[in-house]
C-alpha cells in the first residue's frame, strides 16, 4: 500500500489534483444523499390519519393501527379551523411536535427558505437542481478520477524509461526483453487504476458510511442497530478473498512476462522458425504459456465476481429486514422508511463495491512491487562526485591489470596493453575470447573488478560517463536501427547538416545503395530496419559511427554482413582515418585488420601476444593457424 501512495503523492502536481478529486467525492456523497432525499420528499404527500390522531409519548406523536371516535374528536378541535381540517392546518398542527420524522423537518426548514410542500413547480425545480448538481459532481469526479490515473501512469512510466536508462548492462542480462516491457506498460496502468481504488475505499468509502450512519441513527436508532450486525458478515468474506486475489496477480504478471517473452521470441526469430519448420514447436511453447495464463485468470475471476454476490445477499438480507421491521414493528411512514431504505442502499452499495475495487488494489499493489522491485535497482556505474570532462583525447588508452567477470566467469584476467592516439589497434582471438567485453568496458558499459583502464594518464573513472561517450563512436557487432528516416538514423538525434549526414554515409560507403532508394535520405526504415539488407545496415551504423567525428572509433565486427567488395571498400575507410582517429578493431576476417599498427591476440581472456601482422606470424601459433585458415578458405573460393 505504502507503495501506492508513494506513486500517488510523489508528484506535488498529483496532490493537487488528487484533493480535488477528494473534495468532489464528498461533495458527489452528499449529492447522492440529496437524491435519496429527493425520492422521500416525492413521497411525502402529507401527513397520514393515523399518524396524525395517534398517540403521544415522550413529546412525540406516534401512529397508531387504530383510532376511537372519541380520541378523534378529543383532537380535532386541536387541528381544525372553521370546523375544517385542511392539508396546511395538518401541517402547522405536525410542526408542533416532534414526530421524529426527518423529511418533514427537512421539508418544513426547506419551506421557509423555497415552499415546497403543496407546490408542485417548486417542487419540480427542487428534483431538477438536485438530479443536475448531482450530475454535474458525479461527472466531475470520475473525469478527475481518470486524470488521476492517465497522469499517475504517465509519470511512471517516464520514471521508468529514465531509470532503466541510467541502469549498466549487467541489468538488461539479468532481466528479459519481455518482463522489462511489461512492467513499463501493464503494471504502470494497473498502479494507476489502484490508486483510484485506494481513493474510493479508504477515503470515499469510510466518509459515506460514516455520514450515512449518522442519518440513519438520526432517522431511527432502533432500526439502525441493525446494521451493524451485517457489517462483520461482510467484512470477513472481503478479506478472505483479498489475500488470494493478491497472490494470484503476482503469479498472473510472472507468468505474463514469460508470456511476452516467448511471443517477442517468435516474432524476431520468425525467419529461423519457418526455415527449420518448427512452427508447430513454437505453437506448442505459446500454446503452454497461454493455457497456463488462462488458468489462472479464470482462477482470479472466480474470486473478482464471488465478492458482489456473497456481499450483495448479505445486504439485501438485512436491507429487507430493517424495511420489514421499520414498517411493521416501529411503525415509521411510508417517505420515511423509503428514505432510510435509499440510505442503506447508499450504506451497502459502497461496502459491496468495496470487494472488487480492494481486489484491484490488491492487483495495483502486486504490480508496484514489480515495478519498484527495478526502480530500486542502483546502478553501481556512476560518476564520481569530483568527475570532471574529457574534453581532449591527447594521448593514450591503456589497460593495466584489468580483469573482469560476469557473475561468477572470469572472463579477462590480468590484461595489459596500450592505444597510442592516431593508431589502428585490431584485437583478434577466438570465439569466447573476451573480445567484446574489452571495447564494452571502454566507454564503461560495465566496470572492471580488478585493475583499471586509463585514457590520458587517468582512470576512466575519473570522467564523466557522457563525457567519456561523446569521445568514442561505437559500431556494434549487431546495428541498432529504429524507425525513422535514414539520415534521422544515420544523424541519432544530433544536429547534423544533410551534407554532414551524407558525407559520414560515403565514408562508410552507403550512399551509392541509399541514392538508389525512391526517397534517398528521408526514406522511411521499417523495424530494426529489416528492409535493408544485414551489409547495408552495418553501412548505415558506420555512417553514424563517423558522422559523430569523435576521436575513439570503435569497431566490433562491423564487417561481419558485408560482402568482399564492401569490405574493401570500409577498409579503405579505416586506412584513410589512419592518424586522425584512434582506433580499435574487433575482427574475425583478418583482411580487415592486416594493416593495423598493432594487433593483440587473446585466448581465454588472456593476451597471448601482440605486435604488427608479420610480427605475429612469427611468434603467435594461434594467430598463425586463424591466419593460414582464412586464406585456405580464400584459396578453396576461388577454386
Amino acid at each position: 500500500m505504502g507503495l501506492l501512495l508513494k506513486a500517488a503523492f510523489k508528484n506535488n502536481r498529483h496532490r493537487a489534483l488528487i484533493i480535488f478529486t477528494l473534495v468532489c467525492m464528498c461533495i458527489l456523497t452528499v449529492a447522492s444523499k440529496l437524491e435519496v432525499f429527493a425520492f422521500g420528499v416525492m413521497t411525502k404527500k402529507g401527513p397520514e390519519f393515523f399518524e396524525l390522531f395517534g398517540d403521544v409519548k415522550d413529546g412525540t406523536l406516534h401512529k397508531v393501527d387504530f383510532v376511537t371516535q372519541d380520541q378523534m374528536m378529543h383532537r380535532w378541535d386541536m387541528i381544525a379551523s372553521d370546523n375544517v381540517i385542511s392539508r396546511e392546518g395538518a401541517l402547522e398542527y405536525m410542526k408542533q411536535w416532534n414526530s421524529g420524522d426527518i423529511i418533514q423537518s427537512a421539508v418544513n426548514s426547506i419551506d421557509q427558505v423555497f415552499p415546497i410542500s403543496g407546490n408542485v413547480r417548486n417542487l419540480a425545480i427542487f428534483l431538477v437542481c438536485i438530479a443536475l448538481f448531482n450530475a454535474v459532481m458525479l461527472f466531475a469526479y470520475r473525469f478527475s478520477t481518470r486524470i488521476v490515473a492517465i497522469k499517475v501512469s504517465r509519470d511512471l512510466r517516464q520514471q521508468y524509461f529514465e531509470h532503466i536508462q541510467s541502469l549498466p548492462m549487467s541489468f538488461y542480462q539479468k532481466y528479459n526483453v519481455g518482463s522489462i516491457s511489461s512492467r513499463v506498460v501493464s503494471d504502470a496502468l494497473q498502479i494507476a487504476e489502484a490508486i483510484n481504488s485506494c481513493l474510493v475505499n479508504y477515503l470515499q468509502t469510510p466518509f459515506n458510511v460514516l455520514t450515512t450512519l449518522v442519518i440513519c441513527f438520526m432517522t431511527s436508532w432502533h432500526l439502525s442497530i441493525l446494521i451493524f450486525l451485517g457489517f462483520p458478515m461482510i467484512v470477513l468474506p472481503v478479506i478472505w478473498i483479498a489475500k488470494r486475489v493478491k497472490r494470484i496477480s503476482k503469479q498472473i504478471q510472472k507468468n505474463q512476462e514469460k508470456f511476452t517473452t516467448v511471443l517477442l521470441e517468435f516474432l524476431s526469430g520468425i525467419q529461423t522458425v519457418k526455415v527449420f519448420s518448427m512452427e508447430a514447436f513454437s505453437l506448442k511453447k505459446y500454446q503452454e504459456h497461454n493455457a497456463r495464463m488462462a488458468k489462472l485468470e479464470q482462477k482470479s475471476a472466480r474470486y473478482d465476481l464471488s465478492s458482489r454476490p456473497i456481499v450483495h445477499t448479505i445486504g439485501m438480507t438485512f436491507l429487507s429486514g430493517a424495511l420489514l421491521y421499520g414498517l411493521y414493528v416501529l411503525h415509521m411512514s411510508v417517505s420515511e422508511t423509503i428514505f432510510y431504505a435509499g440510505m442503506l442502499y447508499l450504506l451497502y452499495e459502497p461496502v459491496k463495491k468495496f470487494a472488487e475495487e480492494n481486489g484491484n488494489i490488491q492487483r495495483g499493489v502486486a504490480a508496484a512491487e514489480r515495478m519498484y522491485e527495478v526502480m530500486a535497482e542502483k546502478s553501481m556505474i556512476t560518476d564520481d562526485p569530483n568527475a570532471e570532462e574529457l574534453n581532449e583525447f591527447s594521448n593514450s588508452i591503456e589497460f593495466r591489470n584489468v580483469s573482469f567477470r560476469y557473475n561468477d566467469e572470469w572472463v579477462l584476467k590480468d590484461l595489459n596493453f596500450s592505444v597510442e592516439k592516431g593508431k589502428t589497434v585490431a584485437i583478434v582471438g577466438p570465439t569466447g575470447a573476451g573480445k567484446s567485453t574489452i571495447v564494452q568496458l571502454i566507454p564503461r558499459l560495465y566496470d572492471v573488478q580488478e585493475g583499471e583502464i586509463l585514457i590520458d594518464g587517468k582512470s576512466i573513472k575519473a570522467y564523466t560517463q557522457k563525457s567519456l561517450r561523446e569521445n568514442i563512436s561505437f559500431v556494434p557487432q549487431k546495428p541498432f536501427l529504429f524507425l525513422d528516416t535514414i539520415a534521422e538514423n544515420i544523424s541519432f538525434g544530433r544536429d547534423f547538416s544533410q551534407e554532414q549526414i551524407e558525407a559520414a554515409a560515403k565514408k562508410a560507403h552507403a550512399d551509392e545503395f541509399i541514392q538508389q532508394l525512391a526517397n534517398g535520405y528521408s526514406t522511411e526504415l521499417s523495424e530494426t530496419g529489416k528492409n535493408l539488407s544485414g551489409g547495408q545496415q552495418q553501412r548505415l551504423a558506420i555512417a553514424r559511427a563517423l558522422v559523430k567525428d569523435a576521436p575513439i572509433l570503435i569497431m566490433d565486427e562491423a564487417t561481419s554482413s558485408l560482402d568482399t567488395v564492401s569490405e574493401n571498400y570500409i577498409k579503405t575507410s579505416i586506412q584513410q582515418l589512419h592518424g586522425e582517429v584512434t582506433q580499435i578493431i574487433i575482427a574475425h576476417r583478418l583482411t580487415t585488420i592486416e594493416d593495423a599498427d598493432k594487433i593483440i591476440y587473446l585466448e581465454e581472456g588472456q593476451k597471448v601476444s601482440e605486435g604488427t601482422k608479420d610480427e605475429l606470424l612469427e611468434s603467435c601459433p594461434g594467430f598463425r593457424y586463424m591466419w593460414d585458415m582464412m586464406h585456405k578458405k580464400r584459396v578453396t573460393q576461388k577454386q
